[in-house]
């Protein structure tokens, strides 16, 4: 039995829902969600806001049904708040500019690399070894910060790279003589 299942999604104020059959579509502030649910899944709107139900009693369905109440959860964060993602530079010579739209980096390649983002998602570096990523899709927000993380990933033995803010490099000894 799930026990977040159960608990109805509140809806923000300034949320605009639309659901049409299996179609949710949520518009806020920060912009528009949509989420085609499963079929195991059944959505209403009540007083209280968004409650989820399992269309039976498989296991396949009790799964789904907390899954969606998350997805449909952090949607309703997203378009009323929105997500973001902070990444730090750490290395000599490692920068991050703004070229317009897209998110210059200098991670100590030959060439400077340049990450082009994709729709309804913001980039911007406010220091030269900052980057914050944000956006209304929890998840695209989280595949961006890690596609620039990807570029360089931290090292264990000097700790450089791009690395999420707060996140702790596990250091390793150095070689002995």
């Amino acid at each position: 039995m799930s026990r977040i299942g159960k608990l109805p999604v509140p809806v923000s104020s300034g949320v605009e829902v639309r659901l049409n059959g299996r179609d949710l579509t949520l518009k806020g502030s920060k912009g528009e969600l949509s989420l085609t649910v499963v079929e195991d899944v059944t959505l209403s709107q009540g007083d209280d806001g968004i409650e989820v139900k399992p269309a039976n009693d498989s296991k396949r369905a009790r799964a789904m049904w907390g899954m969606t109440r998350a997805l449909i959860a952090n949607m309703m964060t997203g378009v009323s708040d929105g997500f973001s993602k902070t990444l730090e530079l750490e290395g000599v010579g490692y920068r991050a500019q703004m070229q317009g739209s897209n998110l210059k980096l200098s991670l100590g390649f030959s060439h400077d690399v340049v990450y082009e983002p994709p729709q309804g998602i913001q980039i911007q570096a406010p220091k030269p070894t900052e980057i914050v990523v944000t956006g209304a899709d929890k998840q695209q927000v989280g595949q961006v910060a890690a596609e620039i993380r990807r570029y360089r990933q931290p090292e264990p033995y000097k700790g450089k790279g791009v690395r999420y803010q707060g996140e702790y490099i596990r250091r390793k000894e150095g070689k002995k003589k």
